[in-house]
């Protein structure tokens, strides 16, 4: 029996699914198992895994079922103490599992540990830091506001604590993560690795097509959640739809290639400073309005420039400065 179970959610992966493999090999802490479950896959995912000589790995293959419906069969097959999830096209740093693990060995009280994200641009190949937060303990009331966690392939998490909380719910393809850490919040500790551990690749596939669909499945997991919160924890429901509606319209502005995107950018980020104006005090939301800004006054061309010009310039800046705040 391992120590940890390594769950990956395996849908035509083929592109990223060998890099993702090395980089579980690659871990300074080697009591793992790794299952991949082959989702339906109709390109060469499943050769390629095939053709990896480590014992340590194991490939059930499924009919597609979607993300959670992934994970849920792969928590089927776990025999370990610990469980974490890792996308097909995502990474880990080599130390990312011997810190976590060494973080919930110390804190016996904590059943979830997370790190920092770099994140990965396909459009524009960039990697860039995400936020540096430090909460513990109870996060609940955090994570109803926003999904820190940031993605699938960031915690790990005790084995026990899954078979508690149950599965992941199929009838969300966007936001079961958010769904899934929030019920685990509710009566379990969560411990922060201060470090940048996850390597998280933003897709660019038909992104500008779902934004309307991500903007309604966010809507309906809200609704759903603060249907249920005690009554004192009802204010945070604006925030949380303002949290949702700016990363909407940083979504349009990130992949609309036309001025109606542009205008439903603007359009979620006026609701989302409408229902919260201390947002405006956040710097996202001026990154995002300034980009709104620049796409809405120069031809395409001109602000496409210069807001990659910015960002490389940024990004530069944030990453080196990640590196020496990590080491």
């Amino acid at each position: 029996m391992a120590k940890i179970s390594i769950i990956i959610p395996a849908y035509n992966a083929a592109s990223t699914i060998y890099d993702t493999i090395v980089s579980i090999q690659s871990q300074t802490f080697t009591d793992f198992e790794i299952i991949v479950i082959n989702d339906g896959s109709t390109d060469k995912t499943w050769e390629i895994l095939d053709s990896i000589n480590d014992s340590r790995l194991k490939i059930f293959s499924y009919p597609n079922g979607g993300l959670s419906v992934a994970r849920n069969r792969g928590i089927s097959h776990a025999t370990g103490e610990f469980i974490a999830f890792l996308d097909a096209d995502d990474l880990w740093t080599s130390d990312k599992l011997e810190l976590q693990l060494a973080a919930l060995v110390q804190k016996p009280e904590a059943g979830f540990a997370y790190s920092w994200t770099y994140f990965m641009s396909e459009k524009e190949g960039f990697v860039f830091p995400g936020e540096r937060l430090f909460y513990q303990g109870n996060v609940y009331t955090k994570l109803l506001v926003k999904n820190f966690i940031a993605n699938g392939s960031n915690p790990l998490i005790r084995k026990q604590i899954i078979d508690n909380v149950g599965e992941f719910d199929p009838g969300f393809s966007h936001y079961s993560d958010w769904d899934y850490w929030l019920r685990i919040a509710c009566d379990y500790s969560f411990i922060v690795v201060p470090k940048y551990q996850v390597f998280y690749r933003q897709s660019n596939n038909s992104m500008s097509s779902k934004v309307d669909g991500i903007k309604e499945e966010g809507c309906t997991l809200i609704e759903r959640l603060f249907y249920k919160v005690p009554i004192e924890y009802q204010f945070l429901k604006k925030q949380s739809l303002s949290v949702l509606l700016k990363y909407c319209a940083d979504l349009y502005l990130q992949h609309s290639l036309d001025r109606d995107g542009i205008i439903k950018a603007g359009q979620n980020l006026w609701m989302a400073i409408s229902l919260y104006p201390p947002t405006l005090l956040n710097q996202d939301t001026i990154k995002i309005l300034i980009r709104f800004l620049f796409k809405l006054l120069f031809p395409t061309q001109v602000s496409s420039y210069l807001l990659r010009l910015f960002r490389k310039m940024r990004n530069i800046t944030q990453y080196n400065f990640s590196r020496r705040a990590s080491n």
